[in-house]
Order: C-alpha cells, then structure tokens, then sequence
C-alpha cells in the first residue's frame, strides 16, 4: 500500500515504524536522491509532498515521501482535501507517501473517511500505565517480532520492569538477546531478574503503597515519579483509573459475577477479577468512595497551577491517612 498515517504520543514507537518503512522502500545507496522529508511548518506542504510522491524515483529502489507533524487527520481545507482525492488514486506503486502526527485523526472527517480507502491508518499511541493486560501484550509481541523465546515469568517481570516505555522495552530485549545468543531455551525468569533494569516506579506502585497507608513510601515514590519528569497529571490519572478500578470491585463484588464485574469495570480478562478480589479485600467500601474525591481535588489543584511537588505530597499523605491500618 503506497500510503501510511502514522498517529500517537508513543513517539520511539512511531519514530521506528517509520525507519522500517524507510528501510524497506529505499534502496540506501540512492536514498539521498528519492527520501524527501516535507516539515508540517512548509508552505503548501500536502502540496509539496503530493508532487514529490508523483515524481519518479532516481535510479534503483522506491521514492519515500514524508510529510511529518501534519493535522490534516483533523482539519483539512476543501481544497487540500480536493487535491488528495485528486492525487491518491493515481500514486505510482514506485511512490509511499507517509503522514505522521500526534493526534488522532477524526473518524468522521471526509479526510480520514477518503485516506482510509486508499491507504492505511496505523496507532502509536501509549497504553496507560493501568491497562497491564495491553502491556503484557506488547511485551509478549515485540519479544515474538525480535524472534526471542520468553518464559511467560520473564514476560511478566519485564511488564512489570519496563511498563508502558516502549524504548525501555527494546533496550531490554536487546540487552538480553545479546547475553542468552543462540541459546534456543526460553529464557528464564532468574536471568532476566539479573540483567533487566527496574527503572519504572509506576504510578501504579503508588497505588499500591498509598492503599497500605505507607506515607514515608509514597512520598519517596512521588519524589521519584516526579525526578524521572514524569508529569504530574498522568500519575493522577492513573491512581484514579486504579481507585475507581477498586471502587467498582469493592462494590460488586458478591452482586455480580466475575464475568459481569469484568464487563462494568472494563476489563478484558475476567480471570484477573480472582487476583484483584485480593488487592480489596483488606479495604472497606467507605474508604474508597472517600478516596475519589480527594484524587479529583488534587487533579483541580494542579490544573489551577499549583506546585505539583507540594501539592501531591499533601494529597498523598490525606489518602494515607485515609487507607492506615484500622482507620477504616
């Protein structure tokens, strides 16, 4: 298919789809004469990469025409819109246009309806620290796409190792591919324990801390989310995707099935409803509706542009409070 829109804030992720599609269309000893790189700030840019995709290429291999950082997925003019619905159909199998952008397209847009149909929309957008099924599943793909056996521990250690970092994935597979060589055993837990970096405290580790009633390590877990810049509003989304996860379990648990607890908190596995009966069990209903609110005044406080640092401590210590053993 000679058209491609890449979309999503997983920029490592993206950024290598695209060298992929580079080193499959190009032939490298022509690439300097058929690579043309159209930035979202050139005047006219649809325009320019649509004539560049239409040219032929110069001696051996494909012509890669690259039109980066674009918005068209949400606003195209009448014109420019014209002019793709003009050019698309007519691309020559010598040609791939590439669009890339942060966002993602509109599925409603005329736009988006009409590159669909002659090109193909792919997303590289980062799964939320929460949705650990999602991330079990890319680790256990970009170790199959390396060509590398995994024993399913040395799968859930490195989800839980690398988390949604997708560049932190790759720099681990490949660090353990060059130890394990053409060994053609799975690899074992216990060596990827000695060689895989844990470099995440997650947001969800902060969760898990903050439910014990554990201050000094919230704190210290705040501290480091905080150091590794990670933003402040990502680490309070995730703890209120993760509260309102226990809410829902807390709640129905006994009312419902495990099948129907799965379908209300949108989870795509119910045999995970076993193992997170156990994460609330020692939690009362009453201490995580209480929760919610203090997780929403902290997310207003620092949307209003209070100091993060400060701001989650204080709120952090409140939910510590609220979780300390026979407060209930």
């Amino acid at each position: 298919m000679p058209a491609y829109y890449f979309w999503g804030d997983d920029d490592f992720a993206l950024q290598k789809a695209v060298q992929t599609l580079r080193q499959r269309t190009l032939n490298e000893a022509w690439a300097s004469f058929n690579y043309d790189v159209v930035p979202a700030e050139a005047a006219n840019g649809p325009s320019q990469a649509l004539n560049q995709a239409m040219t032929p290429p110069f001696g051996e291999g494909q012509r890669l025409v690259w039109l980066m950082n674009t918005n068209l997925g949400q606003r195209c003019p009448d014109p420019v819109l014209a002019e793709f619905e003009r050019t698309l159909p007519q691309l020559p199998d010598t040609s791939v246009l590439l669009l890339t952008s942060t966002a993602k397209p509109d599925g409603r847009a005329k736009f988006t309806k009409f590159f669909k149909t002659w090109g193909e929309v792919r997303e590289f957008a980062t799964i939320p620290p929460w949705k650990t099924d999602q991330i079990h599943q890319q680790v256990a793909a970009v170790a199959k796409e390396r060509g590398m056996n995994l024993e399913s521990g040395t799968l859930d250690l490195l989800t839980e190792a690398v988390g949604n970092d997708t560049r932190q994935l790759h720099l681990e597979l490949e660090k353990l591919a060059l130890y394990w060589g053409a060994n053609p055993q799975p690899i074992p837990p216990a060596v990827a324990a000695e060689l895989v970096t844990v470099s995440t405290q997650t947001s969800l580790k902060l969760a898990q801390v903050l439910k014990q009633g554990d201050t000094p390590t919230a704190l210290g877990l705040v501290n480091d989310l905080l150091d590794r810049n990670e933003p402040a509003l990502r680490i309070v989304a995730t703890l209120v995707s993760q509260f309102r996860l226990w809410l829902w379990l807390k709640a129905l648990v006994g009312v419902a099935s495990d099948a129907e607890v799965a379908a209300a908190a949108e989870i795509a596995n119910p045999k995970r409803i076993y193992f997170l009966k156990q994460e609330v069990r020692s939690l009362s209903l009453t201490q995580l509706q209480r929760s919610l609110p203090l997780l929403l005044e902290l997310e207003s406080d620092l949307k209003q542009g209070r100091d993060e640092r400060a701001t989650l401590h204080t709120k952090v210590i409140e939910l510590c409070r609220l979780f300390r053993p026979g407060s209930a």
